[in-house]
């Protein structure tokens, strides 16, 4: 691989830079200092929470873009980059849909906050770790403020279980597995693909400038647009097959094992 000519790295989180604990490595870090010193941008791209995602990557929060909520908001240096909502007509559709998914948990995911029932103590348990910022109501199909996505947990598996009852809705929404326990609904053009082409073009970046790293099916859009497209180790087996390589797994830091080759090739 010749990585010299690479100026952007995009990391999904969950599954890719985050261990199987949730955490991000202090070597990360270290090297997130060396991308700088090459003037290669960072871009977090999660289906995650905007504040969850930022609280992870704290320290350098103000110097990186985020893409949020699997592309339908995005963040640099507080400044809005992008934002999809849903047309209000498809959560009551969605909601009504879901009544046929036993065991399924939506979450309403606003820009800042998100709204969820609060009828399982065991989901907003769950829940804590993805968002940092919600609040439970009583009932969330009266909720008539700006809606993201809707985000659907399963506590078994989301493509067996979620996913029956509402790939029907797939013509008219964006339908994605994002994880083994989630899967989301959203605006056709709120994916992370659809976002990373809006920073790429505003940054005069191309596929062959880009790097990207994923391990779910919601990370496809954005690994088609860079010719260094990794796959994780333990990615979906539709992420392996369309990534350009694969990478060790999220537990054996295998983004920072690239980025060690990335700036190994990138004199500063």
């Amino acid at each position: 691989m010749d990585l010299s000519k690479i100026k952007m790295v995009v990391t999904d989180m969950d599954g890719t830079l985050l261990n199987s604990n949730h955490e991000v490595s202090a070597r990360f870090f270290e090297l997130f200092e060396e991308l700088k010193k090459r003037d290669i941008l960072f871009v977090a791209a999660s289906g995650r929470q905007y504040n969850s995602i930022v609280h992870k990557l704290q320290s350098i929060k103000n110097e990186i873009i985020v893409i949020a909520e699997n592309g339908g908001f995005a963040m640099h240096q507080e400044q809005e980059l992008l934002s999809t909502p849903m047309d209000k007509m498809y959560i009551d559709t969605i909601l009504k849909s879901l009544e046929n998914a036993h065991g399924a948990h939506a979450v309403l995911c606003g820009k800042r906050n998100a709204y969820l029932n609060g009828n399982s103590s065991e989901f907003l348990n769950k829940l804590k770790e993805y968002y940092s910022e919600y609040t439970v109501m009583e009932d969330i199909s009266t909720f008539e403020g700006e809606v993201l996505k809707v985000a659907v947990y399963h506590f078994e598996n989301s493509e067996k279980f979620i996913y029956p009852s509402v790939k029907h809705l797939e013509d008219d929404l964006k339908v994605k597995i994002s994880g083994e326990n989630w899967l989301d609904l959203s605006h056709q053009n709120a994916h992370k693909g659809f976002a990373l082409a809006q920073v790429q073009k505003k940054h005069n970046i191309t596929k062959a400038e880009t790097m990207v790293f994923g391990d779910y099916n919601n990370d496809l859009e954005m690994l088609a647009l860079a010719d260094y497209s990794f796959a994780m180790a333990n990615a979906h087996p539709n992420v392996l097959q369309a990534a350009n390589y694969t990478t060790k797994s999220n537990d054996e830091n295998g983004v920072e094992h690239i980025l060690e080759q990335l700036i190994a090739h990138k004199k500063v």
